[in-house]
């Protein structure tokens, strides 16, 4: 079985502003280890018999894409460019498309470009258990086996006893309150939503047809009239612009009923912000982790990030300090969601 990695690049990663911003967002940072969160995704695979990855990305990152798959693979990458963004449904559709010309068979792993996953090991042999389902004709979502009662993640219900290491998909939750994050995690039957999926592409636009046909039949259209230049295939701008965009899950995973869910406890963390970070990563005897040239005295549980210059801290606790070329945040790390707001306020400056 040959298994075709899609790689959805699109995202601008407002919440660890300021080094994620404008053209370099967070996927093309190397924020965890010395490659990529992008390359590390692919790497990911390693070890996994799989054909040309697909990636699907927007005109502006496309250098960017080709540059840092180039630097990790031999395999030619397929790299699709959104003119606009459509939400994830329409970019795995046509990246659907781009795997069916390489086998018309293809099983495809759908994977964000900026998650971390701790044990590779044990995802690749997820992923494994996934395709066989999805050589059956399911449409499989990995569930994120929750270690805490989550406000931020949505999640996904599974029912009925696992079978060939799979469970049948009930529904999606939209991400809850305290108290229902807490019976989730109680009752074992809800995993976090990953947004990484396996299914074959062909059951994909099958079922993209049955629930959403207009859909469908502009994603094919725009890759169909796809223009190739050089390393980059342009998806058709009249046909993509059309297209009425929506997420996978809403599009599809919630409709169908050939939907599955393979857990995976494997150390999966979506890097949403500084404090992600923080905490997955090692930490110095006072509870902080230390990037760059940094003197921190008589400072506790912090990310402090250095950029150019030196970054000195005294006396402080439970803080982000992060240092870019142009711009520097400090800010505590219980309000670190805000951040996005601070991305926002810039965007309207630029637009002034």
């Amino acid at each position: 079985m040959t298994i075709i990695p899609i790689i959805l690049s699109g995202g601008a990663g407002t919440r660890l502003w300021p080094l994620s911003w404008g053209d370099h967002p967070k996927q093309f940072l190397s924020l965890i280890s010395d490659k990529t969160m992008i390359q590390e995704t692919l790497l990911r695979l390693d070890g996994l018999e799989t054909g040309n990855p697909i990636i699907s990305c927007g005109e502006g990152h496309r250098f960017l894409v080709a540059q840092q798959i180039g630097e990790i693979t031999n395999k030619k990458p397929v790299i699709l460019l959104e003119p606009m963004a459509k939400n994830t449904a329409p970019a795995i559709a046509a990246a659907c498309c781009a795997a069916m010309k390489q086998d018309k068979d293809a099983v495809v792993v759908v994977l964000p470009s900026d998650h971390v996953i701790a044990d590779v090991k044990v995802f690749q042999n997820a992923v494994m258990t996934a395709a066989k389902e999805a050589e059956k004709g399911s449409l499989v979502t990995f569930g994120i086996v929750p270690t805490f009662p989550s406000t931020g993640y949505g999640y996904v219900k599974a029912s009925g006893d696992e079978v060939d290491g799979a469970y049948i998909l009930e529904k999606f939750v939209e991400k809850p309150c305290l108290e229902k994050a807490e019976e989730y995690l109680a009752s074992g039957e809800y995993s976090w939503n990953s947004g990484m999926f396996v299914f074959k592409a062909s059951t994909f636009i099958d079922e993209l047809k049955k629930y959403k046909p207009e859909m469908a039949a502009l994603s094919i259209e725009a890759f169909e009239k796809a223009s190739d230049d050089n390393d980059f295939i342009r998806l058709n701008k009249d046909a993509f612009a059309k297209i009425e965009g929506d997420s996978i899950d809403y599009a599809i995973m919630e409709k169908t009923s050939k939907g599955k869910i393979v857990k995976l406890n494997a150390g999966w963390n979506d890097v949403g912000s500084w404090t992600a970070l923080w905490e997955i990563q090692n930490k110095d005897s006072n509870k902080n982790v230390i990037k760059g040239d940094v003197i921190a005295l008589d400072t506790t549980s912090s990310y402090i990030r250095g950029g150019q210059r030196t970054i000195a801290t005294i006396g402080l606790d439970n803080i982000v300090v992060v240092d870019s070329d142009d711009s520097l945040l400090i800010a505590s790390k219980d309000k670190i969601q805000d951040v996005k707001k601070i991305a926002e306020e810039m965007k309207k400056r630029e637009a002034r």
